[in-house]
C-alpha cells in the first residue's frame, strides 16, 4: 500500500456486486460505515443518518487501535467535527487539513479506507496521519504540530492565483496553539484576508451548558451570510460619512466586539483579522452543520471556528484517562488495560527519568525542560518532586532551547528532554543561542533512531547529521540502560553543550548501577576481541553488532567490536589504532548514512591518511522510513544483527 493513493471503486463495485445493500429494520440498524468507499457516498446519507454513523465509527476506531494501538483519545473526540466537516464541506475539491494528524482516524473512514483501517499503522499499511500520497482527501502530509495554519494559507494563496474558489479548512486542536507556527500563520492569514477557515479543536476547556447553548446560538446568528453582508454593508455606509465616517465605524466595531466577547473568548482571534465564532458544542452534529454551511457560503476572509470537545468521547476508559489513551499501545476493549505483561525491563525514557530524580537530590542547579512531553520523556516524578525545578513550556521547541539558554547563563544546568524528531524544530536556536556562546545545556534525545508505528514523521534519524557539525557540541549515545544512566551523569558535570540520544522502548536488561558513575569524554571501549574485522557501533547499533560478532563466530569469523559511545568527540587514537590492525572495517548506527557516525569515522580515517581500508557503513540509505514495528523496519532496512554479518561476512569474503 505504501505511498500508492487508495483506489476505491473495485472496492465500492465488489462490494455492491457481493452484498445487497442493507435495510435499516427496527431491531439492525444499516451498517452505513460499510457503504462509504468514497465522499460521494457519505454525501448520500441523510443528517438523521449521522448519529449512528458516528456511533459505528467510534466501534471500528477502538475495535482497530486497541489491536494495533494509536492515537486513540483525539481521534474519538473529533467524530463529529469529522462528519460535519464532511456533510458541508466538497472533498478532495476543498481542501482539509488536521494538524498533527492525531484526530483524522474518522477521517480516513469516511473516505474510502474502512477496508484499509485493520492495517492501520502497520509495516505496508496506511497511515496514523493524514498523508497525501495516501488518498486526495487527505490535503497535506502531517505529523508533526501547528502546521496546518501556514500549510493551509499557502494553499489558500496557490488557489487563488490559480483562480480556484474552494475552500481551505484547517482544523488545529489547543495544544498545537502553544506553538508560534501557529500564531505566524494567523498573523500573515490576517493580513493577507484571503479565504481561511481554521476550526479550533479545544478539548480541554469546560463550559456551562448555558453559557455554551448561548454561545451556540449567538455564533450561528452571527454567521448567517445575509447577516455578514448586513454588517460589511453597514460598515461602508459608516465609512462613507463624510469627516467622522471612519470614527463611527471604529466605535461601532468595538461595541459589536465587546457585545461578542462577554460571551466568547473571541478577542484575539479578532486582532488577528479573523472573524471568530464560537464556541460551539462539537458534538452536537446539527449545530455543527449550519454553522459551517453558513460560513462556507459567508466566508470571503479569514474564519476561526472554536469548537469544544471531549478526548476520548464516547469510550469511558479514554474519557477518564485522556492523557493515557492519547497514543496507547493494544488494550483489552471491555476494561481499556494494557495487553500483555509489561515486565521487569524497564524502557529507557524510565531509566532516563529514574536517573534525573537521583541527580536532582544531589545537584540542586538541575531542572528539567521540555516541550508539552511530561509523560513522553519519562519526568512526571520529577515535576511531583521537585516543581519549581520542572518547566513544560507548551509545543514550543525554539523557546525551550532559548529559555534554557537563559538558564544556564546565570549558573542552573538545564536538562532539554525532546524527542529527537521534534529538536529538529530548533536547529537555530541550538547553533546560535546555545553552541556559539558554549552554555551547558543538557540535550536528552528520547526516541533516538527507529521509533516504529508513527513512521517518517516520527523517527529520530537525523540527531547525529545535525549536532555534529555543530562547533563546541559533544554527543553520545548508550548502548544499554547503564551506559544511559552514566551518560546523563557525565552529561549534567559537562561544561558545554552536550547531547545523549537513547531509543523508544524497552531497555536490556542489565543493572543500573548506583551511583551511575560519569564517562570520560571521548573514550570508547572494546567490549572484544576478533582477529577477522572490526565492527564499530553506536547507540542501539552496539547491541546489534554483539549478536552479529556470535553469528559470524559460529561461522569460524571472528570479529572486534567497538562501542563508541561518542559520535562527537571519536575516540581517535583508539580508532585510529584499531585501524591500524583491521583492513576490514564495518561501522553500525540506527541514522542516515549521511552525515553520520560513519560518515565521521571515514573523516576521521581520511584526515589521517588511512584510506586503504575496506569500509561498509551500516545505516539509512537516502529514504525516508515508513512506519511499523521496530523489529521489522530494522531488518526491512537492513540495521539488525543479519544485517551487519551479511555485510562482514562480504568483507571477510573480500581477500
Amino acid at each position: 500500500m505504501g505511498d500508492q493513493i487508495i483506489d476505491t471503486t473495485q472496492d465500492r463495485s465488489r462490494y455492491l456486486r457481493e452484498n445487497k445493500i442493507e435495510r435499516q429494520t427496527e431491531n439492525r440498524p444499516m451498517d452505513l460505515l460499510k457503504q462509504l468507499f468514497a465522499p460521494e457516498d457519505f454525501k448520500g446519507l441523510s443528517r438523521d443518518q449521522l448519529p449512528d454513523l458516528a456511533r459505528q465509527i467510534r466501534e471500528r476506531i477502538i475495535q482497530v487501535v486497541s489491536k494495533n494501538g494509536g492515537h486513540l483519545a483525539s481521534s474519538l473526540g473529533a467524530v463529529e467535527l469529522t462528519l460535519a466537516i464532511h456533510y458541508v464541506f466538497d472533498l478532495p475539491k476543498d481542501t482539509l487539513i488536521w494538524d498533527v494528524g492525531h484526530q483524522a482516524y474518522a477521517h480516513k473512514l469516511v473516505t474510502g479506507r474502512n477496508q484499509q483501517f485493520d492495517t492501520l499503522r502497520q509495516y505496508k499499511g496506511i497511515s496514523g496521519f493524514s498523508k497525501i500520497k495516501e488518498n486526495p482527501c487527505d490535503g497535506f502530509t502531517v505529523g508533526h504540530s501547528s502546521t496546518s495554519i501556514s500549510a493551509g494559507l499557502g494553499i489558500s494563496c496557490a488557489k487563488y492565483l490559480n483562480r480556484d474558489d474552494s475552500h481551505v479548512i484547517s482544523v488545529i486542536g489547543d495544544g498545537s496553539m502553544t506553538a508560534g507556527l501557529a500564531y505566524e500563520g494567523l498573523n500573515q492569514a490576517g493580513d493577507l484576508k484571503r479565504k481561511l477557515i481554521v476550526i479550533l479543536n479545544d478539548n480541554d476547556m469546560s463550559i456551562s451548558p448555558n453559557v455554551g447553548a448561548l454561545s451556540s446560538y449567538l455564533s450561528r446568528t452571527f454567521s448567517a451570510k445575509y447577516l455578514q453582508t448586513l454588517r460589511n454593508q453597514f460598515g461602508a455606509f459608516l465609512k462613507s460619512l463624510p469627516k467622522i465616517g471612519e470614527d463611527i465605524y471604529q466605535i461601532a466595531k468595538r461595541s459589536e466586539e465587546s457585545f461578542k466577547t462577554f460571551v466568547t473568548p473571541g478577542m484575539l482571534f479578532e486582532a488577528f483579522n479573523f472573524d471568530y465564532f464560537g464556541p460551539i458544542n462539537g458534538h452536537n452534529l446539527d449545530h455543527l452543520i449550519d454553522i459551517l454551511d453558513n460560513i462556507k457560503n459567508a466566508a470571503d476572509s479569514p474564519v476561526l471556528l472554536h469548537v469544544t470537545t471531549v478526548k476520548g468521547k464516547g469510550y469511558e476508559p479514554a474519557e477518564k484517562n485522556p492523557v493515557y489513551f492519547h497514543g496507547v499501545g493494544s488494550f483489552a476493549v471491555d476494561t481499556g488495560k494494557a495487553n500483555g505483561s509489561a515486565g521487569k525491563v524497564p524502557t529507557y525514557t524510565q531509566v532516563f527519568g529514574d536517573q534525573m530524580v537521583k541527580l536532582a537530590h544531589n545537584h540542586p542547579e538541575l531542572v528539567a525542560v521540555t516541550a508539552a512531553m511530561p509523560e513522553g520523556t519519562g519526568l512526571l516524578d520529577f515535576c511531583e518532586q521537585f516543581p519549581d525545578r520542572f518547566f513544560d513550556v507548551g509545543i514550543a521547541e525554539q523557546h525551550a532551547v532559548t529559555f534554557s539558554a537563559g538558564l544556564a547563563v546565570k549558573g542552573i544546568r538545564p536538562v532539554v528532554t525532546i524527542y529527537s524528531t521534534f529538536l529538529q524544530r530548533a536547529y537555530d536556536q541550538i547553533l546560535h543561542d546555545v553552541c556559539i556562546d558554549a552554555h551547558p545545556v543538557v540535550f536528552a534525545l528520547d526516541r533516538g533512531g527507529v521509533v516504529g508505528e508513527d513512521g517518517p514523521t516520527h523517527h529520530g534519524l537525523f540527531d547525529f547529521a545535525y549536532l555534529r557539525p555543530m562547533p563546541n557540541m559533544t554527543v553520545m549515545a548508550p548502548m544499554d540502560e547503564n551506559e544511559l544512566a552514566r551518560m546523563l551523569t557525565t552529561a549534567v558535570q559537562h561544561d558545554g553543550p552536550i547531547a545523549l540520544r537513547y531509543p523508544r522502548g524497552r531497555a536490556t536488561g542489565v543493572p543500573v548501577t548506583d551511583p551511575a558513575l560519569p564517562l570520560e569524554i571521548g573514550k570508547a571501549k572494546v567490549l572484544c576481541d576478533g582477529k577477522d574485522l572490526l565492527i564499530i557501533a553506536i547507540g542501539t547499533g552496539v547491541q546489534q553488532a554483539l549478536k552479529a560478532r556470535d553469528i559470524l563466530a559460529a561461522e569460524g569469523i571472528f570479529a572486534t567490536v567497538i562501542n563508541a559511545r561518542f559520535v562527537k568527540p571519536l575516540d581517535k587514537a583508539l580508532l585510529l589504532a584499531k585501524a591500524a590492525e583491521f583492513k576490514k572495517i564495518v561501522t553500525v548506527e540506527e541514522h542516515v548514512l549521511a552525515g553520520g557516525f560513519g560518515s565521521a569515522v571515514l573523516e576521521l580515517f581520511m584526515d589521517h591518511g588511512v584510506t586503504d581500508r575496506h569500509v561498509k557503513r551500516i545505516g539509512i540509505d537516502d529514504c525516508f522510513v515508513e512506519h511499523g514495528p521496530q523489529d521489522v523496519l530494522r531488518n526491512a532496512y537492513q540495521l539488525d544483527a543479519d544485517a551487519v554479518a551479511a555485510a562482514a561476512r562480504e568483507l571477510h569474503g573480500n581477500r
